[in-house]
């Protein structure tokens, strides 16, 4: 049996016809009925029935046109892959992700793959809202939570990248009201809120678990503040003018930390709950475009670049104490 005997039955089952097969096969009728009569004759099977008026499948004919679609689908799949090894990668892209990560790290990353694959197309849509991604005709997403549960099966996920949210504050700020030493001591202070990609239903705002990076201990602490945002760039801005101690990915802070503007407060404690993840709609055959781009993002961030250039240790303004 060869491929063009699977799709002769097949355009047999789908019109309904010898005459209708012939039309979509561009042959005559008289080839579409000898080719069958010999597939039957080789398998001792009869797979249509004929009547003047239609052609119907047989049980056996059924079973076959079952089979007969995922191979010859197989088919296509195999062929297209091997043209695409040998083939420059083409087409669009079409991507989410968050406004800040997607501005500060992905952005110029996708930049760096489009020069390196110059005939693909990248669309990116920034926005704080993961979208519903094979609904609305997204590729994929980069994105700083891990994958809802209730969506987890519809979805292919990797992480691309570790990444933790640390405390920071101002010299200004620490100057004047002096260094927490303990996380119990962040409750003296004034603690800058974000309220970023927040539902309800999650953990409260006014509760920070902090994670000791090597003991590997937990810390739940009530803070307190007088600002608070859903906009985590006021936050930043708000630290900055030294009006409190916030929690934010170091992706986010690392250039503050590496100038000086920001320094860490209580550098042995983060949040590790906000790694950076690749997330795709599951397709049973993944384009070659894709596959690239994700290869790239991979050995692009495995390092977490927003580390390399930050100071070894964190730096502490001097003459600051402890105030409580």
């Amino acid at each position: 049996m060869e491929r063009s005997d699977l799709e002769l039955v097949l355009a047999v089952c789908n019109h309904g016809s010898l005459s209708g097969a012939a039309t979509f096969m561009n042959v005559a009728p008289s080839v579409v009925t000898k080719r069958l009569a010999a597939l039957e004759a080789q398998l001792g099977q009869r797979l249509f029935q004929r009547t003047t008026r239609r052609v119907s499948p047989t049980p056996e004919g059924e079973v076959m046109c079952a089979r007969a679609m995922p191979l010859l689908r197989g088919f296509t799949e195999l062929e297209a892959e091997l043209q695409e090894r040998h083939a420059e990668p083409t087409g669009l892209i079409r991507l989410a992700a968050t406004f800040g990560f997607g501005r500060l790290w992905l952005g110029p990353a996708l930049a760096a793959f489009q020069v390196r694959y110059p005939r693909l197309q990248i669309q990116l849509q920034l926005t704080e809202q993961l979208p519903d991604l094979a609904v609305d005709g997204f590729d994929g997403a980069v994105w700083l939570w891990s994958v809802p549960t209730r969506r987890a099966s519809e979805w292919v996920a990797r992480r691309l990248a570790h990444n933790q949210r640390v405390l920071v504050a101002s010299p200004t700020y620490l100057k004047h009201r002096g260094i927490p030493m303990t996380p119990e001591a962040l409750q003296h202070h004034d603690c800058l809120i974000a309220r970023e990609n927040r539902t309800i239903g999650e953990d409260r705002l006014d509760i920070w678990s902090l994670q000791h990076e090597k003991a590997g201990t937990t810390s739940r602490v009530r803070i307190q503040g007088p600002l608070t945002s859903n906009s985590g760039e006021l936050v930043r801005d708000w630290c900055l003018a030294g009006r409190g101690i916030m929690l934010r990915s170091l992706w986010d802070v690392a250039p503050l930390l590496e100038s000086g503007q920001l320094l860490r407060v209580l550098p042995g404690y983060a949040m590790v709950d906000a790694d950076i993840h690749w997330l795709a709609p599951y397709r049973a055959q993944t384009p070659k475009r894709i596959r690239l781009l994700l290869d790239f993002l991979l050995d692009h961030f495995r390092n977490e670049p927003w580390k390399i250039k930050l100071p070894c240790e964190p730096g502490v303004p001097r003459g600051s104490r402890q105030k409580r």
